[in-house]
């Protein structure tokens, strides 16, 4: 594994955590991750994009915006095949590949590193969390199912994670509401209205910004039990 800086630490925006960008070779390719670094850090959250976006989305920016001012580090990686280019998401196999690469410079910093991910992220850190040694694991939007297809249940991946995992899924998620999922080995956070985006409508009992206060809350409150 070799890193390189790409650029340095900067001040995104008013309340925001300074950044950087670093690459990361990996047996997958170079992946990319970009820090949001807390200033007095008690842990840090490594999260990786779903199959069909990258690090841009809603609840991963959320989650990155507000989590440093609680003491937490968050990490966004980006896989290989989203560095590249590529339009279609890599191989499972190549993904955790992808994710083991860059696990050295997750835990350079020196502070327990919680794995987590949304979507087929959320996957790779619930199959490779504890042959890493991760701390828990965040799944957010797991994808329990295909769309229209529960007898093709993930629940395995969720309930082998073999570390505290922590669900935050939404309401209406065609890849698997909160009540599908069995009881057993994890939290479970319901984002009320909410799809497999955490997209909520116009029309729902609360705003985008109170849905994502939901994730951001609650995500810190049980990286906080974790921490101490």
């Amino acid at each position: 594994m070799s890193t390189h800086a790409q650029e340095p630490a900067q001040e995104h925006a008013q309340h925001h955590a300074p950044t950087r960008t670093e690459s990361v070779a990996t047996p997958a390719g170079e992946a990319r991750i970009t820090w949001h670094t807390a200033r007095t850090a008690r842990l840090v959250l490594a999260l990786g994009h779903g199959a069909g976006g990258g690090i841009e989305a809603r609840d991963l920016q959320a989650l990155a915006a507000a989590l440093p001012a609680r003491g937490i580090t968050v990490a966004l990686v980006e896989q290989p095949w989203r560095v590249a280019g590529k339009k279609v998401a890599a191989a499972p196999k190549v993904l955790d590949q992808g994710w083991h690469g860059l696990w050295p410079a997750l835990t350079a910093p020196g502070l327990p590193v919680v794995a987590g991910g949304r979507s087929a992220g959320a996957r790779v850190a619930c199959r490779t969390a504890a042959g890493l040694g991760a701390a828990g694991v965040l799944a957010l939007a797991f994808p329990l199912h295909p769309p229209g297809r529960p007898e093709r249940s993930r629940a395995g991946e969720l309930t082998g994670a073999g570390v505290p995992t922590l669900v935050v899924q939404g309401g209406r998620d065609a890849f698997g509401r909160p009540g599908e999922f069995p009881e057993g080995t994890f939290e479970l956070v319901e984002v009320e209205a909410a799809d497999h985006g955490m997209a909520v409508p116009k029309k729902a009992p609360l705003t985008q910004e109170e849905a994502l206060e939901v994730i951001t809350g609650a995500v810190g409150d049980w990286l906080g039990r974790l921490a101490s």
